[in-house]
């Protein structure tokens, strides 16, 4: 009988390439797929991609499995009682960039959030 050789290929450079990619998606606004609405925003909403955030979080994948299973809208709308629009632009840029600059003065709310 043949051999039964497994080979093992790696892409060079795979996390920093997802990590590019993911930069691009959201500054080219390409693929959104979910809007993100808060309590301060002022009618502002912000795009994102259902696959980041549930990587991200296990809070949002849960709301977005919720979602798909009910079959309720393929581009839902997630509101975000309580939370300001600055903590969820920081907490898109964290999720997106991995990682995000914030004042000082906003790290406790900042952190709540994330949490």
């Amino acid at each position: 009988m043949g051999s039964c050789e497994n080979f093992c290929l790696r892409w060079n450079d795979f996390e920093s390439n997802v990590s590019s990619s993911f930069r691009e998606l959201r500054a080219e606004s390409d693929f959104f797929d979910v809007t993100l609405g808060c309590t301060d925003s002022g009618g502002r909403s912000r795009h994102a991609h259902k696959v980041i955030l549930s990587a991200c979080s296990k809070i949002f994948k849960s709301i977005l499995r919720q979602q798909a299973v009910q079959q309720v809208n393929a581009n839902p709308f997630i509101y975000l009682r309580g939370i300001s629009y600055h903590d969820l632009s920081s907490i898109l840029n964290f999720m997106y960039h991995g990682e995000v600059n914030v004042a000082q003065e906003d790290l406790n709310s900042f952190l709540a959030v994330a949490e």
